[in-house]
């Protein structure tokens, strides 16, 4: 049976070095949450890649994203598709040591049901 991994929020995957790649759509959801017009978030919240192909998040000091405010993410319905699909259809190296998601055993077809609900909208938890 396949394991369906239920984050709990945990936010250590926000907490690890790394990319969380913007695109248009997320950019303009993003401004419009943080009341912003679409070019004030860029320049406050967002950053060119080093590969010159488009924006990321910008990073807090520490590494942690930005938006990582004590242990909750102040954009939370309407984070980036990234980080919805953590840790379900991403992960990095290491990351089973820091990430506290509950492996479920679930049924295929239930297993694609909620692989679809985080592609769509996030799961349970990260759509809260």
């Amino acid at each position: 049976m396949p394991i369906f991994l239920e984050c709990q929020r945990c936010t250590a995957c926000c907490r690890w070095p790394g990319q969380v790649l913007l695109n248009d759509a997320e950019i303009t959801r993003l401004a419009a949450f943080k009341c912003l017009s679409e070019h004030d978030f860029i320049q406050q919240f967002a950053r060119l890649r080093p590969d010159r192909r488009g924006l990321a998040l910008k990073e807090q000091s520490d590494g942690a994203c930005i938006f990582l405010e004590d242990e909750n993410c102040a954009v939370q319905p309407v984070k980036p598709q990234k980080c919805r699909e953590f840790p379900n259809l991403w992960n990095f190296h290491g990351f089973e040591k820091v990430c506290h998601a509950i492996p479920c055993e679930v049924s295929a077809a239930e297993y694609q049901h909620r692989i679809v609900l985080i592609k769509a909208k996030g799961n349970d938890r990260a759509a809260d």
